[in-house]
C-alpha cells in the first residue's frame, strides 16, 4: 500500500509560495478549524486519529496537548522543534524546504487547540536557507490573514516567532530548547515539572516536532478515522523514512507505519550496492541500538522496533554493508556525542569522552584485553542516570554494536588491526 500524506503535493513546483499552496487546498484545514471547532474539539480529533509524536519518543500528540492546564492565569506557548540535528535524520528539512506552509498551517491549528497566542518555531542553526524561506512563509501568512490579529475574522489571535539556534545538538532536547529560547545556555532541565505545566518562561508549554504538526491539517481535512486507518494498531498514519548509507537509492520515503525494514531496503531503496551484503541497520538515527542483518523483517513502527531491541526514533535509517568497520562506525558516533554533551551530568560529560578514547584505541590497533568489558560497564553507568537522554544516546549504540558484532571488536584487539580493511 503506497499512501502519501505529507509528500503527496511535494512534486508541485513552487509549493512554498502561498498562492500555489492555496491552490491545492492549503489553509482549508485552518478555515474548517476556526469555523467549525472549539479548541477542545481539535484536541479530541487529534486524540482519535492516533497521531504519535514524530520527533523520537512517539508519545500520543493529543494526549500531550491534554496535559496542558487551563485557567492558570498564565499564557500557553507552543514551540515547534525544527532543530533536526540527529545524525542520519533529514526528513524535517524536506518539509521546511518543499512544503513549509503545511508546517505553518499545522502550527496555527495546533496553537488554536491549545488556546495559545504566541508560537515559536525553533530552527536548527545550520538551516540558514530554510530559516530564510520560513520567515518569508510566515510573512505571507500574516499578509493573507492566516496569522496575527483576528485570524480569518474568527477573533483568534496568534503571533508567530521564528528563532534560530546556534548549532547545538543538545537544543533538540525539549527543555534545552526552552532554555535556549529564554536566552540561556542550552542545558536540559530536571523533570518533573514537565513543560506542559512549567515550560517556557515558567508557563504551560507544548513542544512538537515538524513532522508531527505537518500531519495536523490532513487530519482535520480528512477526519481522524481516515488517519487512524493508515498504518497498524497503535501506530497510525504514515512516516517519513530518511534512508542513507549503502543502498542503491538513498532518499526520503513515505510509507504507512508498519512497513517492514526488508521491504523498505530491498523493494524501494534498490537493495545493497553491487557485490556487497547487508551487515547492519540503524532504524532511527545514530542514537538508537543497531539491528543486525537477520533482524530486518521487523515492522517499522514504534512498538515493533522496540520489541526488536531498538527504537524507531526519528526514522533515520542508516544502512551498512559488509565493507563497514563497525568499530570505526561506532567510534565516530561516540565522538559526536562526546563533542555535543552539554557537560551538566558527570556520567555524560566524562563517560562519552572515556568511551571515545577507549574505542579510538581499539580502532587504531592499540586496544587492550578487557576493554570491551570496561566499555559495557561504562554503558551501564551512563544509561538512565542523567538529566536528559544524551548519555543514553551514546551508550545504547556502543552497547549494541559490541553485543551484535563482538567478534569484530575482539579481532581488533587480538590482531591489533582492523580485520575489515
Amino acid at each position: 500500500m503506497d499512501i502519501k500524506v505529507l509528500t503527496k503535493n511535494m512534486h508541485i513546483p513552487n509549493l512554498e509560495q502561498i498562492d500555489v499552496y492555496e491552490s491545492v487546498g492549503g489553509y482549508q484545514g485552518l478555515r474548517r478549524t476556526l469555523g467549525a471547532y472549539k479548541p477542545a474539539d481539535v484536541i479530541d480529533i487529534v486524540k482519535r486519529s492516533g497521531l504519535r509524536g514524530r520527533g523520537g519518543a512517539g508519545f500520543p500528540t493529543g494526549v500531550k496537548w491534554g496535559f496542558v492546564p487551563k485557567n492558570t492565569g498564565r499564557p500557553i506557548y507552543l514551540c515547534v522543534n525544527a532543530d533536526e540535528s540527529e545524525p542520519g535524520t533529514f526528513k524535517d528539512r524536506l518539509i521546511l524546504e518543499k512544503d513549509p506552509h503545511l508546517l505553518l498551517e499545522g502550527t496555527i491549528i495546533s496553537a488554536y487547540a491549545l488556546d495559545c497566542h504566541r508560537a515559536f518555531i525553533y530552527v536548527r542553526g545550520e538551516f540558514v536557507n530554510q530559516a530564510r524561506l520560513l520567515q518569508k512563509v510566515i510573512d505571507e501568512a500574516y499578509a493573507k490573514g492566516y496569522a496575527g490579529k483576528n485570524i480569518l475574522g474568527s477573533g483568534y489571535d496568534l503571533e508567530l516567532v521564528l528563532h534560530r539556534g546556534a548549532g547545538a545538538y543538545i537544543c533538540g532536547e525539549e527543555t534545552a530548547l526552552l532554555e535556549s529560547l529564554e536566552g540561556k545556555r542550552g542545558h536540559p532541565r530536571l523533570k518533573p515539572p514537565f513543560p506542559a505545566v512549567v515550560g517556557l518562561y515558567k508557563c504551560p508549554t507544548v513542544i512538537n516536532n515538524v513532522e508531527t504538526l505537518a500531519n495536523v491539517p490532513h487530519i482535520i481535512n480528512n477526519g481522524p478515522e481516515w488517519f487512524a486507518a493508515i498504518g497498524v494498531e497503535r501506530n497510525a498514519g504514515t512516516r517519513l523514512f530518511g534512508v542513507s548509507g549503502h543502498v542503491r537509492k538513498p532518499g526520503i520515503y513515505e510509507f504507512p507505519m508498519g512497513i517492514s525494514l526488508r521491504e523498505l531496503i530491498f523493494d524501494h531503496c534498490g537493495g545493497m550496492r553491487d557485490g556487497h551484503n547487508l551487515k547492519g541497520v540503524v532504524p532511527g538515527g545514530s542514537s538508537v541500538p543497531i539491528l543486525s542483518a537477520d533482524q530486518i523483517d521487523v515492522r517499522l513502527d514504534f512498538d515493533s522496533v522496540a520489541k526488536a531491541g531498538s527504537m524507531l526514533g526519528s526514522a533515520g535509517v542508516i544502512v551498512m554493508d559488509d565493507s563497514t568497520c563497525m568499530v570505526k562506525a561506532v567510534t565516530r558516533i561516540t565522538r559526536f556525542y562526546a563533542e555535543e554533551s552539554c557537560g551538566q551530568c558527570t556520567q555524560c560529560r566524562e563517560g562519552t569522552e572515556w568511551m571515545f578514547q577507549v574505542l579510538s584505541r581499539i580502532e587504531n590497533g592499540t586496544g587492550r584485553d578487557g576493554e570491551l568489558e570496561v566499555l559495557l560497564d561504562i554503558c551501564t553507568q551512563m544509561k538512565g542516570r542523567t538529566i536528559c537522554p544524551l548519555s543514553d544516546a551514546c551508550a545504547m549504540p556502543v552497547e549494541s554494536y559490541i553485543q551484535k558484532f563482538h567478534d569484530e571488536f575482539a579481532a581488533h584487539i587480538r590482531e591489533h588491526r582492523c580485520p575489515i580493511s
